[in-house]
């Protein structure tokens, strides 16, 4: 991987590169965050029939993860604002790899949480739904931090004209997680039991923490970086700190964030798009499960190559606004009109539905297309809070930004829950997923219409 970034951007053979390091290991960190995330997916459709869920049921078990992730999105920036990059990802990690392996222990917490339910005079919960809602609810706290810390990282060691493109290398790693976990998953339990899945999955963030412990330091704290990559580094810094390195960096308060039509606009795009890669995320197995009865390990061809395609989104789609800088335009207008062609490719999914008769290669291929323009979307949606906010205020904005997604998330999982069982009830399941389809594949352009009418030209907030 950095043989190829350096073919790309040739400055670093000069200026040095341990900055594709810290990406790499921001690559990886998200690799292990969706490998994580995706174990319950997966293995839903033995789990709905274990222990009897309703889609209603799964719905609220995996709105429980995306409601919490959208309220601990917003405390997560401010904390890692606060904390710094490195203390911050050790908590993170720590807190989603115990939230993952809990899991397996779901049964045990779901009989204690009732026990305390009762106690308090509250109606019980069916102890398995419980039980997964905490794993759930732990796994989302940590696994927040995740991504305003890697952009927070970004920003501290990449110049603007590369955030993009490293943010895409390591936003693929959600990608390469998604591939690895229906390779890795469903052998896992088949052979050994759904609680080793959940366990052995959950335990290699540790892994990660001690790589992460040992390599990374700010910038300017870093012995492993030259000087001539430091200044290359800082080389579009608005303005330099004084020399003496005494200069605190400013707190802003969330209100004050709020008062950007710029943060509105990160927002707004996070809140329209983020649920629909959830749902792809989540629901995917039970589609395919639903329509095709396919089992889970039926499963591993075909959503290995519907997220290998993503990997192409991810990393093309942080190359190109590059492609449009170099034919002229500025940062901005390059970045937003590299993000409305990569709104059109989600109409696509709209044919996933009536074409599916043809085969379930059909809409694998098809989600697959609106999965990979996601992840391009995202590469360079996170980036146009780096593009036009100081550094400190990064993380708390994409918190900010992240809580939206979440939000949007648990609404798109209600939503679908609700439709899956309504018309599932009916005998017409199929209806129930083309609204859903439909949903997803108009949500980025009716995103960028908006975010642009926001924020119409590139202005750079200089006042916080």
């Amino acid at each position: 991987m950095n043989q190829q970034v350096i073919g790309f951007v040739p400055e670093q053979t000069v200026v040095g590169r341990y900055r594709w390091t810290i990406c790499a290991l921001l690559f990886f960190a998200t690799t292990i965050n969706y490998l994580d995330r995706q174990v319950l997916s997966l293995l839903a459709p033995m789990l709905s029939k274990e222990f009897g869920w309703s889609n209603t049921d799964y719905a609220n078990i995996t709105a429980t993860f995306q409601f919490v992730y959208a309220i601990s999105m917003l405390f997560a920036g401010r904390v890692i604002d606060r904390m710094g990059t490195k203390r911050a990802y050790v908590l993170a990690i720590v807190v989603w790899s115990l939230g993952a392996i809990g899991h397996a222990y779901a049964i045990s917490i779901g009989e204690a949480a009732n026990g305390i339910l009762t106690t308090l005079g509250l109606a019980a919960v069916p102890v398995s739904i419980i039980g997964f809602m905490v794993g759930r609810a732990v796994l989302a706290i940590g696994e927040a931090g995740n991504f305003p810390a890697a952009i927070k990282a970004t920003a501290e060691y990449f110049p603007k004209k590369e955030r993009s493109f490293a943010t895409g290398i390591f936003n693929s790693g959600a990608n390469v997680g998604a591939i690895l976990a229906p390779l890795t998953v469903p052998v896992i339990a088949a052979y050994w039991g759904w609680q080793a899945a959940f366990i052995s999955i959950g335990a290699i963030g540790f892994v990660w923490m001690i790589a992460w412990m040992w390599l990374y330091d700010t910038p300017e704290r870093q012995p492993r970086l030259s000087k001539a990559e430091l200044a290359y580094i800082n080389s579009d810094s608005i303005a330099a700190a004084p020399a003496s390195g005494a200069v605190v960096a400013p707190k802003s308060s969330w209100f004050k964030l709020l008062g950007y039509r710029q943060t509105w606009s990160f927002v707004f795009g996070k809140f329209m798009t983020d649920g629909v890669w959830w749902f792809f995320l989540f629901w995917l197995p039970k589609y395919m499960s639903a329509q095709y009865g396919i089992s889970a390990t039926d499963m591993i061809v075909p959503l290995a190559v519907l997220y290998s395609m993503t990997m192409v989104g991810s990393i093309g789609g942080g190359w190109l606004p590059t492609w449009f800088i170099n034919r002229g335009s500025d940062i901005y207008h390059g970045r937003m009109r590299a993000m409305l062609t990569i709104a059109l490719f989600p109409l696509v999914v709209l044919l996933a539905q009536p074409l599916g008769y043809l085969s379930f290669w059909v809409p694998v291929i098809l989600i697959g297309v609106g999965a990979s323009a996601h992840q391009a979307w995202s590469a360079n949606l996170f980036t146009t809070v780096s593009d036009m906010f100081p550094k400190h205020a990064v993380g708390s904005v994409v918190g900010i930004g992240g809580m939206a997604g979440g939000l949007g998330g648990v609404l798109l999982t209600k939503l679908g829950g609700w439709l899956f069982d309504h018309y599932g009830a009916l005998g017409e399941l199929q209806t129930g997923y083309m609204i859903m389809f439909s949903i997803c594949a108009l949500a980025y352009l009716v995103a960028w219409i908006v975010m642009k009418a926001l924020v119409p030209a590139h202005r750079e907030i200089t006042d916080l």
